[in-house]
């Protein structure tokens, strides 16, 4: 059947924003000893555990009433399975609670008071470590299993702890520190402590060691191997994210995966994976990241040998690998360009198993539009890359050249990858044509890639965008007449800054939670996480003072002239509203055209049914206006 002519932008597109509000999201998965397979998904009621028993198709939730999540920072480390229980952080407390995989209903294993991250359980099962805060005091913390004993912490005095790993001998442990004003990917330390068991109460720390890591060497995710003969952790101290090999009798150290490609990741939560041992302790799985695609792998431990193992090509992105330890199957959280989000288990005799979908996929492949990783010469001659995607119906064909949106990912040290992004399939599907920037200091390209946003945020993430359009434009792929520029909290900042000094060059903007104001940062207003990540982006306060007032939009809003909708969750504590707020108040005043949705009870990210579904019609409603019938 021949497809209807309409304008782009006009496409009527299944994916409504109603759909947009409804799916799932699938967060992590780990296995219990005995085989079976927990996962999280984030459902617009509460996050629940489900479990997949060992040799039982049926699946079941395993909490009722309470919600599974962390909220230490921006959360992760939201579980940990073993010796038949799950051990989860219960949304509303912050504390701690224990489940039982078979029966029973959960209780608490720690207090109500502070925020609980990334608990594991010791080898033997009597043991929980956990990342704890409490009035901005981060720590190790450790309690009993069945939370008789008040927890006590384990190790304080750093600013930052993550990653805590157990030795299967359930005397060592590991974990990540780190200080202000470092991020986690700019520099970590991997520490190795050892626990005494006084005859009564909770192991305490007698000795530490640092093994890897300084304030300019990110360290990631160390693990223990099954056999207790060695520690891995990815460092980047080569300049790219590598796996590493440390022998615990003689010292020795070695690089496991080697060339221009990440096996880590910027660690924004809590819990993050990105490689497994095998049962036996002589392989380990691991996801190789090059150029926005991920694929898995196999290192032979003994011979270093890599080998990639083949899963179904629609995989085009994974994350949160888990190694089952009774049989090596591989569980991942796997999607593409045109599949949706799945957890997935990959068996050693090669063979993938879809365990759950975060929505009903009911939709043909075709509905949705491919990723396309492009490269062009920024302003500076210097090379710049993204993701770049069509539009894309299998009922509607265009008239003339799209409107683009270039969509500018938050951070600003972030990436866009070829997962599945139902943001950029909703524009894409009614004729838009969307780029994704990867600009100067996004991470997925090395550190020295990522290393160049440092003093130059507001300036390369702006130029890069902009450089973007303009090369869409020259090959004749855009409509430059019709440029839209939209991003979140940093990309929202890049937003504010593009439409100041370039207004006309886009049609019009869209700012979610974006960052207007610098100053506001040095008073404490946001989070810890990230109350001295302006340290690197621009410089230390009050030396850099001038370059803040420069990169503050607040002090240069009326010079924007083009149409910008701005949306903001009211209890927002990384980007208070009153950035967006002082945006509007001068877009008001000079009669600048606008629109302003804040939304009660929504913090940095919409979350409710109610807010995604409103937004997504808002915006549609703002770009047809503003952007397709003018």
């Amino acid at each position: 059947m021949p497809k209807i002519r309409q304008a782009y932008g006009l496409w009527k597109s299944p994916l409504t924003p109603k759909r947009m509000a409804h799916g799932i999201r699938l967060k992590d998965a780990q296995w219990d000893e005995g085989g079976a397979l927990v996962w999280l998904e984030g459902r617009p009621e509460r996050s629940a555990l489900v479990l997949q028993p060992s040799g039982v198709d049926a699946r079941r939730d395993l909490n009722s009433e309470l919600s599974a999540r962390a909220r230490l920072g921006y959360g992760g480390g939201d579980f940990t399975v073993g010796h038949g229980q799950v051990y989860f952080v219960e949304a509303a407390s912050g504390s701690i609670y224990r489940q039982p995989i078979t029966s029973g209903v959960a209780r608490p294993v720690t207090p109500g008071f502070g925020q609980a991250a990334a608990p594991r359980l010791s080898p033997d099962g009597r043991w929980l470590l956990f990342v704890h805060s409490e009035a901005g005091e981060d720590s190790l913390g450790v309690v009993d299993a069945e939370g008789r004993l008040w927890p006590h912490r384990l190790v304080s005095g750093e600013d930052f702890y993550m990653q805590p790993a157990w030795h299967p001998d359930g005397i060592r442990i590991a974990w990540i520190t780190w200080n202000h004003p470092n991020m986690p990917w700019d520099g970590t330390t991997l520490r190795l402590g050892r626990l005494a068991f006084p005859e009564k109460g909770l192991p305490i720390l007698t000795d530490v060691t640092t093994l890897a890591g300084d304030a300019d060497t990110s360290i990631f995710q160390p693990e223990f191997s099954p056999d207790g003969r060695s520690l891995a952790y990815v460092s980047d101290a080569s300049g790219w994210w590598h796996i590493y090999l440390h022998d615990l009798t003689s010292g020795e150290t070695r690089q496991l995966t080697q060339g221009n490609a990440e096996h880590g990741l910027a660690a924004w939560v809590q819990g993050m994976r990105t490689y497994g041992f095998t049962p036996d302790g002589k392989s380990l799985h691991f996801i190789r990241m090059q150029s926005g695609f991920a694929s898995l792998w196999r290192a032979e431990l003994p011979s270093g040998r890599l080998d990639r193992l083949e899963l179904p090509a629609e995989y085009t992105w994974l994350a949160q690998i888990s190694v089952s330890p009774k049989d090596g199957r591989i569980a991942l959280l796997a999607s593409g360009g045109r599949t949706p989000n799945r957890l997935i288990v990959y068996s050693p005799e090669g063979e993938t198993r879809v365990m759950s979908r975060s929505e009903a996929e009911d939709l043909a492949a075709t509905t949705y539009a491919l990723p396309q990783p492009i490269t062009w010469n920024g302003m500076d001659g210097g090379e710049t890359y993204g993701m770049f995607y069509t539009p894309q119906s299998e009922t509607f064909e265009g008239v003339g050249l799209p409107p683009l949106i270039v969509q500018v990912h938050g951070g600003p040290t972030s990436q866009r990858n070829a997962s599945f992004d139902d943001e950029v399939q909703f524009f894409t599907s009614r004729g838009y044509a969307v780029l994704a920037p990867n600009h100067r200091g996004s991470t997925g390209y090395g550190r020295d890639y990522r290393n160049r946003l440092r003093g130059n945020w507001g300036i390369y993430d702006v130029q890069d965008s902009v450089s973007g359009a303009r090369h869409l434009v020259e090959q004749g792929k855009v409509d430059g007449k019709r440029l839209v520029i939209m991003g979140g909290s940093a990309g929202g900042f890049t937003v504010l800054k593009a439409l100041e000094e370039y207004p006309g060059f886009f049609k019009a903007g869209v700012d979610l939670y974006g960052v207007s104001d610098q100053f506001d940062f040095i008073a404490g207003t946001t989070h810890k996480f990230e109350e001295r990540y302006n340290d690197t982006m621009l410089g230390p306060y009050p030396e850099a003072a001038d370059l803040y007032r420069e990169r503050s939009p607040l002090f240069f809003v009326d010079q924007i002239q083009d149409p910008i909708a701005v949306f903001q969750g009211e209890d927002d504590i990384v980007v208070p509203r009153h950035h967006s707020d002082a945006v509007v108040k001068s877009l008001q005043r000079r009669g600048v055209p606008h629109v302003y949705h804040l939304y009660p009870g929504e913090g940095h990210g919409f979350t409710k049914p109610e807010t995604i579904e409103h937004y997504y019609t808002e915006v549609e409603r703002f770009l047809k206006q503003y952007v397709v019938l003018t």
